[in-house]
């Protein structure tokens, strides 16, 4: 069996996840996005050992993980992609959030004809007007930016902004760590500082909405470099 971390929510959680999986038998933890191990190398390294069959088991601690489907869907692109010999995958039918709910869970075999990784609605750049960077580092998560982010994002569906509007992006390490945790809006190259739920709420209200910065002792300076860029020649060009 493999618990899935579905987002960075449960990268956050690996421990605890990590506690589940020894609790249960020939248990392991994989990553569906930005952690490690991934779903493909985990499933790979199973492959490889021999293993005749694995259940995968989303994990869901929050409100980023995308859906179950999701979870599908990758196993399905894995299980076209990769060369017999390899094991049996089977997708438990819901995420969970809870250990006790682990081993009660119905699975489906995946054959390889699920929804593939691209799609025509997922060709183009999003003509949003702001991304948020999110830092999600090591000093930032331990200052709780994981709330700051859920609150930016619950915020901004009460607006009723959507990926058009506001790309939200978790990010690792955006250096300024004394002021965790952080958030910058670009373009604007507006950075703010010790950014808890109640200011996340505000950024989206006054800035992302209103149009008006925050101007308080959240707001951060950013110095740049007084010496000029040299522009780059494309090679082949005279």
């Amino acid at each position: 069996m493999l618990l899935v971390a579905m987002s960075v929510r449960e990268v956050d959680a690996s421990a605890l996840l990590q506690s589940w999986a020894d609790a249960l038998p020939a248990a392991a933890v994989a990553h569906l996005q930005l952690g490690a191990t991934s779903l493909h190398r985990t499933l790979d390294a199973h492959a490889a050992a021999g293993v005749a069959r694995v259940r995968l088991v989303g994990v869901s601690l929050g409100t980023f993980a995308p859906g179950h489907s999701w979870l599908r869907r990758v196993a399905g692109h894995w299980v076209r992609t990769r060369p017999e010999p390899r094991p049996v995958v089977e997708v438990a039918e819901a995420l969970v959030g809870d250990p006790t709910r682990i081993e009660a869970l119905d699975h489906r075999e995946v054959t390889g004809a699920e929804a593939g990784l691209s799609s025509p609605a997922w060709a183009d750049v999003p003509s949003f007007r702001h991304q948020v960077l999110v830092c999600r580092g090591p000093r930032c998560t331990a200052q709780a930016s994981d709330l700051s982010a859920e609150a930016l994002v619950l915020e901004l569906m009460a607006q009723g902004l959507g990926d058009d509007d506001v790309l939200v992006t978790h990010t690792g390490c955006l250096f300024p760590c004394n002021h965790a945790p952080v958030v910058a809006v670009q373009p604007d190259d507006v950075w703010y500082a010790g950014v808890d739920p109640a200011t996340a709420r505000r950024i989206v209200t006054d800035h992302l909405v209103g149009e008006r910065p925050l101007e308080d002792d959240h707001r951060l300076t950013r110095a740049t470099s007084a010496t000029p860029v040299t522009p780059v020649t494309p090679r082949g060009t005279l």
